[in-house]
């Protein structure tokens, strides 16, 4: 069934355009990422969602319900963390949770402190929230959305204020929260958030829709490359030509110099030795799937495989394939704008890990 769809959902504020003819289509029971960058129309989206805006032209349905016209019926079912969640500093933590049961009328059946035990908050129950943190209040305001197990977990910028430890648990949760049987909608100008946890994600620029795909299907349509680091004990010249022959591989590097098709720079002497050696170390630049094809050619054709590191085309160059400018956009947690994947080799000499 579908969770949410808009259609052709446009939204003008004066002379500004918002939106301009959203389309989109969540299953239910999916993580899905809405990336884009800051002023894209990501939380416009959303309000519309929630009916806290009313879209200037089209469409949008929450949970089989009119998003406009049923709107207390989708937020009953729907947990909500907005941006710039800004708690009430004289409330505990337990009053928050508890406030936010009775807004749903589910006061009964919430125990506060088991909510706040699910995103790490216990310990401050009873404090004030007016001394927290903003990671803090970021869990806090988690813990209210996940009041009366939300069909629908709506997520703007979740990850704002966390660490990196609290980023990793909020990753858990939603799984956990998607294996439960809630859809979850995770909003987001953090590359490596979206790509870490979501199912599908779609690429919102300017008010509209650039792309709604899985992550690994963006990176195939946009002809983007994964890279091999390759540790041999022995380079040999036939082996090397057998990774440059192999279907999807783009260039050969070796030590640092360049063997291969679509080679450039300087012209390099890669002749080899009396014993037919180049080097030591092979660089592959091909296409995902041709990662384990080129680690076979080169072992098969005497160059023994030790050990081998695969780096995978990050989201970031995905969204700049498609909107033509990431500048906006946060590469995660940890700066890293690459997955790497290790691998060693096995006994009998064919290599290990996930290519």
């Amino acid at each position: 069934m579908v969770a949410i769809e808009c259609d052709g959902l446009e939204k003008e504020f004066g002379s500004v355009t918002a939106l301009r003819g959203v389309d989109l289509t969540v299953e239910e029971g999916e993580i899905f990422g809405f990336l884009g960058p800051n002023g894209a129309g990501k939380s416009t989206t959303i309000d519309v969602l929630l009916d806290f805006v009313r879209p200037t032209a089209g469409t949008a349905t929450v949970l089989g319900h009119d998003a406009q016209a049923e709107s207390a019926a989708v937020r009953q079912r729907t947990g909500v963390l907005p941006e710039g969640f800004s708690a009430y500093d004289r409330l505990t933590a337990r009053q928050h949770v508890r406030f936010a049961a009775e807004s749903k009328g589910v006061e009964e059946a919430v125990e506060p402190v088991a909510l706040l035990e699910r995103v790490g908050l216990a310990e401050a129950a009873d404090r004030q929230a007016g001394g927290f943190s903003k990671g803090m209040s970021q869990r806090l305001a988690l813990a209210m959305a996940l009041v009366g197990e939300p069909d629908l977990l709506l997520l703007d910028e979740p990850t704002a204020g966390l660490d990196p430890h609290g980023a990793r648990q909020l990753r858990e949760l939603i799984r956990r929260e998607r294996d439960r049987g809630a859809t979850v909608f995770f909003s987001s100008h953090v590359l490596g958030q979206v790509e870490a946890v979501c199912d599908r994600i779609a690429i919102l620029e300017n008010g509209r829709i650039e792309t709604v795909e899985r992550v690994d299907d963006l990176r195939a349509a946009t002809g983007t490359e994964a890279r091999l680091e390759v540790t041999v004990e022995r380079a040999r010249e036939d082996a090397l030509a057998a990774a440059r022959g192999t279907e999807g591989v783009s260039s050969v590097t070796v030590d640092g110099t360049t063997d291969g098709a679509g080679a450039t720079g300087d012209a390099v002497d890669t002749t080899p030795d009396a014993d037919g050696v180049v080097g030591e170390v092979v660089t592959v630049a091909c296409t995902p799937g041709a990662k384990l094809p080129a680690l076979n050619a080169l072992a098969d054709n005497g160059a023994p495989v030790v050990d081998f590191v695969t780096t995978d085309t990050s989201l970031e160059d995905v969204f700049v394939a498609h909107t033509g400018d990431g500048s906006e956009m946060d590469a995660g947690e940890t700066g890293e704008e690459t997955t790497t994947d290790r691998g060693t080799a096995t006994a009998d000499g064919e290599a290990g890990g996930r290519a």
